[in-house]
């Protein structure tokens, strides 16, 4: 009875769609969350008759065969980086992406790590961190008599300093762009790390070659679209259900012929 591996593998393909699913509506409210998606494939299939077999003394050959599938496993879970909608804050030191490109985050270890929350503060030494206390690179440093902060769409930050006329400029951010976002390592807390997969950053300014352009007072919202989660989740519970009933349909069957006299 193939039948009873295949509902269990469905099963438990389904079960792990609902968690991906679950998560990306857990983080519907997360800042540059990006929502997931699972791919599922087919097992290896059991050929009894393979196509193409010869049938015959005279060459006849199968047009099909015989082949039987053994069920259903989860290829890859991936993410899917399109653009969230943006927020307005007004608050200076928040700043969102339009279009490519990550932040850069200089980790506790040294690594360099790659976010699309734009949700920034000062820290006690003046300079900008995330809400870990981790420092945004290049590293950007805000005077104590700094009245206020204007960061342009180019990512040139400059400040308005007591006593001083013009605006002072503290430096530039830049972006990283990567060929493959969807190869970056998430690890949590809004970040994501390299991979071999995601091939090497492109490092540029805001505006220029393939980075997006930098909105003062602005986040990035999740892309996650609540409706077609909870379609999804829907589907995933029927497909779940539809396993299960092929497991109880074949535990029927065999009870038929364990009641064989």
């Amino acid at each position: 009875m193939r039948s009873l591996d295949i509902g269990a593998t469905g099963m438990l393909a389904q079960q792990m769609n609902v968690d991906v699913i679950s998560n990306n509506i857990a983080n519907m409210t997360t800042t540059g969350f990006k929502r997931q998606r699972v791919d599922f494939k087919d097992l290896v299939y059991q050929s009894i008759d393979k196509p193409g077999a010869q049938s015959s003394d005279i060459s006849t050959l199968l047009p099909s065969g015989l082949q039987l599938g053994l069920g259903v496993r989860v290829g890859s879970v991936y993410k899917i980086h399109e653009q969230g909608a943006l927020q307005l804050t007004e608050n200076p030191l928040d700043l969102a992406i339009t279009g490519d490109g990550f932040f850069q985050i200089t980790l506790p270890n040294g690594e360099t790590s790659y976010t699309r929350s734009g949700v920034f503060q000062v820290s006690e030494n003046g300079e900008i961190v995330n809400t870990s206390g981790f420092t945004l690179e290049p590293n950007i440093t805000v005077p104590q008599n700094a009245v206020s902060i204007d960061i342009n769409e180019s990512g040139e930050v400059f400040a308005e300093i007591a006593g001083q006329v013009a605006m002072s400029n503290l430096g530039q951010i830049q972006l990283a762009s990567f060929v493959n976002p969807a190869g970056l390592e998430a690890v949590g807390d809004n970040l994501f790390l390299e991979t071999a997969a995601s091939g090497s950053p492109q490092i540029n300014n805001p505006g220029t070659e393939n980075a997006g352009f930098i909105r003062q007072g602005a986040l990035e919202n999740s892309n996650v679209n609540v409706v077609e989660e909870i379609t999804s989740l829907i589907t995933a519970q029927r497909a779940y259900e539809m396993n299960s009933t092929v497991i109880r349909t074949s535990d029927e069957m065999l009870q038929q012929v364990a009641q064989l006299r």
